[in-house]
């Protein structure tokens, strides 16, 4: 059966996922990288990206990278919403705009973008995106069609989330609690009152100062 699984969602002390001030040069606005400066050393997003340092070689391992790399097992498909496939708003002006990623998303499967202006659908490299203005349980049936038995994974960003959680849609969630008050942005759990008692909730702290929390849907 398919699950609905959203994985590496950081969020600040104050429960903000992403920061204000969304342009092509701060895709996570005023916060920065600061949200995810946890991922950026790991395996995974070396791997993910074709990205070494030298200070990082290919990679750390880890209970950052362990967690990290849960994201990408067993997926067939992505849904995320338009501010992470790019900083536009309003009806596209232009369509030149292929996305962060390059001519090689990270992603190699079908993606359902939701956006309230649709756009023939864009294929890059391995991925084909799919623009679609649809609700919540609408997108998770299209995306679950794409993705040929394999898991959803829920992408973001956190106005979206907040969304497909209140649906009751979700059926994992990893969060990632990072040690920063950023004060603006999109918060998470605004209106999720009470959400924890859908879920079984366990957490591992890692040497890096965050900490992993995974949420399972408990049974319906």
């Amino acid at each position: 059966m398919t699950r609905l699984r959203a994985h590496s969602i950081a969020i600040s002390l104050d429960g903000f996922a992403t920061g204000e001030g969304l342009s092509v040069e701060a895709p996570f606005g005023h916060a920065g990288g600061r949200l995810m400066e946890w991922f950026f050393p790991t395996r995974t997003f070396v791997a993910a990206t074709g990205h070494e340092s030298e200070a990082v070689g290919s990679g750390t391992r880890g209970v950052d990278d362990w967690m990290a790399s849960r994201s990408w097992v067993g997926i067939g498909a992505e849904i995320m919403g338009r501010g992470k496939f790019g900083p536009q708003t309003g009806p596209w002006e232009d369509e030149s705009w292929r996305g962060w990623w390059g001519e090689e998303p990270p992603f190699h499967t079908p993606v359902v973008v939701l956006t309230h202006h649709p756009r023939p659908d864009l294929a890059v490299g391995e991925t084909t995106f799919h623009f679609r203005d649809l609700p919540p349980a609408e997108a998770l049936a299209l995306a679950t069609e794409l993705a040929g038995g394999l898991d959803v994974r829920l992408g973001g960003g956190p106005g979206m989330i907040r969304e497909f959680l209140a649906a009751d849609l979700v059926d994992e969630m990893h969060l990632v609690e990072v040690p920063i008050v950023l004060g603006r942005g999109v918060r998470l759990w605004d209106g999720l009152e009470g959400l924890e008692e859908r879920f079984a909730i366990e957490s591992v702290a890692s040497p890096s100062g965050v900490v992993h929390r995974l949420f399972t849907r408990l049974p319906r």
